[in-house]
C-alpha cells in the first residue's frame, strides 16, 4: 500500500465510499488480573475507574518527573484490558510497567501478534461498516463488541473506525469492505490524527513533553481528581499554577523534505538559547507539503515567526485545531 493510495482517495472523497489502513504500526499491551485497574490507576493520568467495555479513554505514561514515555488509547474486550500505542515504543513501556507489579495480581503481555488492527475512514464508512456489524459505535471514543470484533469509533474532521479482533475475524471483514473501499496507506491514519489534535509519542520524543505540552488535559487525558499516580505532582504543579510555556499547534509545512518527530524549530523570539520547539509528528498531505503538531513557546507562535530547524528553513502555516485552548 503506497501514499498514492490515500493521496488519491482524498482528492476524489466524494466517489470514493472509504479507505482502509492496515495498523500494524500500532501495538497492545493486555492487561489482566484482579488488581489490573488498581495497578493502572496508578500508573497512568487518566481516570481509569471511568474506563467502561462502551468507552475507550486517551492517557498518558509518564516518569516520575512528569515527562511523558507514551500515549496511547486504552479499551476493554471482554474482561481484559487493552492500551494501544506504537509498536516502537511498546517494548520499553511494557518493560518498565513490569517493574511496578511487584505483587499485585495483574499480568502484562504483547498482545500485538494474537490481535490485528485494521481502519475505515471516509464519509461513507459508517454505512458501509453498518451493513457488516450491526449497532456500530456513533460517537467518538465509543466501543462496540461484535462477535469477535471490538469497533472503536474515533475522533477525526473525517469518520474513522478502528477494528480489533482475530486475524481470521480481520481477515474476512477486510475482504468484504475491501469491495468498495480503497486500500491506503499507515500514513493516512497518522495523518487524521494530527488533524485531530492527538499526539503520539515516538522514541525520538520519549520524555519531551509534559502532558499539558500536548494538550492532553483538552482531550480528557488527565484526571486532577484522581490521586496519585507516577509522575502526579509535576503535572498537577503545572495546571494550578499556570506554569505552560509551550503548548502544541496544528500546523502545515510547506517543502519537500519531511519534518520528522524531534526536529528542532526555529524562532527569533525564542528566548535566549532555548529551541522555539519541536515537531510532535508530521505526515504529508494530498495538497503538497507536510501537516503537522508542533509543540512550540506561546510568544513565538504569537510572534508567528516559527521555522523548521533553522532561520532558514520552511516556515509554519499555523491552522485551526478542533479544540479550543482553555484561559489561562
Amino acid at each position: 500500500m503506497t501514499d498514492d493510495g490515500w493521496v488519491n482517495f482524498e482528492q476524489n472523497r466524494q466517489t470514493s465510499a472509504s479507505a482502509l489502513c492496515d495498523l500494524s504500526q500500532l501495538g497492545l499491551i493486555r492487561i489482566t488480573g484482579r488488581d489490573r485497574m488498581d495497578f493502572l490507576q496508578g500508573q497512568f493520568t487518566s481516570d481509569i475507574r471511568e474506563l467502561t467495555p462502551e468507552k475507550c479513554q486517551l492517557s498518558a505514561y509518564c516518569n516520575p518527573k512528569g515527562h511523558m514515555l507514551a500515549s496511547g488509547w486504552f479499551f476493554c474486550r471482554g474482561d481484559e484490558i487493552f492500551f494501544q500505542l506504537p509498536s516502537t515504543t511498546l517494548p520499553a513501556v511494557l518493560k518498565r510497567l513490569s517493574m511496578f507489579v511487584l505483587r499485585s495480581e495483574v499480568k502484562l503481555t504483547d498482545a500485538g501478534e494474537t490481535l490485528i488492527r485494521m481502519g475505515l475512514i471516509g464519509d461513507q464508512a459508517a454505512e458501509q461498516l453498518g451493513k457488516l456489524i450491526p449497532n456500530i459505535p456513533t460517537t467518538p471514543q465509543q466501543v462496540v463488541q461484535a462477535d469477535d470484533l471490538t469497533v472503536i469509533q474515533l475522533p477525526g474532521s473525517v469518520p474513522r473506525f478502528e477494528i480489533i479482533g482475530s486475524e481470521a475475524a480481520i481477515k474476512k471483514i477486510w475482504g468484504a469492505l475491501a469491495e468498495e473501499a480503497q486500500p491506503t496507506s499507515s500514513h493516512f491514519w497518522a495523518l487524521q490524527d494530527i488533524r485531530a489534535g492527538i499526539p503520539t509519542i515516538y522514541p525520538s520524543t520519549v520524555e519531551a513533553f509534559i502532558p499539558q505540552m500536548v494538550n492532553m488535559q483538552l482531550l480528557d487525558a488527565i484526571s486532577f481528581t484522581k490521586g496519585c499516580y507516577c509522575g502526579q505532582e509535576i503535572v498537577a504543579r503545572t495546571q494550578h499554577r499556570r506554569t505552560l510555556k509551550r503548548r502544541m499547534y496544528l500546523a502545515h509545512i510547506s517543502g519537500d523534505h519531511p519534518p520528522r518527530a524531534g526536529d528542532a524549530l526555529f524562532s527569533q523570539s525564542a528566548e535566549h538559547g532555548k529551541s522555539a520547539g519541536i515537531v510532535v509528528d508530521a505526515q504529508p498531505t494530498s495538497e503538497g507539503g507536510y501537516d503537522a503538531l508542533v509543540m512550540v513557546q506561546i510568544p513565538c507562535v504569537e510572534a508567528d515567526d516559527i521555522y523548521l530547524k533553522k532561520a532558514t528553513g520552511e516556515k509554519l502555516d499555523f491552522r485551526e485545531l478542533p479544540y479550543a485552548f482553555t484561559p489561562d
